[in-house]
């Protein structure tokens, strides 16, 4: 109800993500059949073969043909976009000192808690890591991050080098990726990780109370591959692949593309 009328000129390709998008993306896949190549991201809740591709993460267990399967999420994350954030915010960091630790820390969910003693005392944690490496601290918040949490933090990190965003402008997330030496993720949000792990820097995980089976495995697949490591108060370099399920997908997806333009 309310919603725009589906109508044509259809797409050659669209791209949906999210439960809330699946009936629209069905409606124009059954109005133009083949003449739409129809790609769901995430899990749609509904049988695969409705779709011309699945794009989910291995952790969701979607299996079928026609899906394409990722360690992390889908996200922004791109060599052109890091190098843009890095001359946009180095002047900004440019009195800290080396190395520069990224913080991205999230907030409790149905299935992670953050409370304001965790927050104090992880703040402690990391301003002890700071005196130690000579380092500073590059902090932000994102939309789960209560305040109380978010003070308790600021608490434990006085006295420290350290930059904190605090909401009051613009949000230098991508700064962060692009010049942190380490990053410093919280266990709750897998897109974050799955940002942090695409930029190739050591990541950390810290693990908040709480989680689920999926979360679980998620975390337990990145330490595998040797992309994370707990966070445990000490900080050491090591080097891996970086993620790229962004642009690995979308190859795919131009891939049959091609293949049906060819067989048409």
């Amino acid at each position: 109800m309310g919603s725009d009328v589906l109508v044509p000129e259809w797409p050659q390709l669209l791209i949906a993500s999210g439960r809330r998008s699946v009936p629209f993306s069905l409606a124009i896949k059954r109005k133009n059949g083949s003449g739409t190549f129809v790609v769901q991201v995430q899990n749609p809740r509904v049988p695969p073969q409705l779709f011309d591709m699945v794009v989910a993460p291995h952790h969701d267990h979607v299996k079928g043909p026609n899906v394409v399967e990722t360690l992390g999420a889908l996200n922004r994350v791109t060599p052109a976009k890091l190098n843009t954030a890095a001359r946009m915010f180095s002047e900004r960091f440019s009195h800290l000192s080396r190395p520069y630790v990224a913080v991205l820390v999230g907030g409790s969910s149905s299935s992670y808690q953050l409370s304001p003693d965790f927050s104090q005392t992880l703040g402690a944690t990391l301003s002890a890591m700071a005196k130690t490496t000579g380092g500073s601290l590059l902090v932000t918040r994102s939309r789960r991050t209560d305040d109380s949490s978010f003070q308790a933090l600021c608490k434990g990190l006085e006295n420290s080098a350290c930059e904190v965003w605090d909401g009051s402008n613009p949000n230098p997330y991508f700064g962060l990726l692009s010049l942190a030496d380490f990053i410093i993720v919280t266990s709750d949000s897998v897109s974050m990780t799955s940002d942090a792990c695409t930029t190739g820097k050591p990541v950390y995980v810290v693990h908040l109370p709480g989680g689920t089976p999926k979360f679980h495995e998620f975390h337990q697949q990145l330490r595998s591959k040797g992309l994370t490591r707990p966070f445990n108060g000490t900080l050491e370099s090591w080097s891996y692949e970086p993620l790229t399920d962004t642009s690995d997908a979308a190859s795919e997806i131009l891939r049959c593309l091609s293949y049906r333009n060819c067989s048409e």
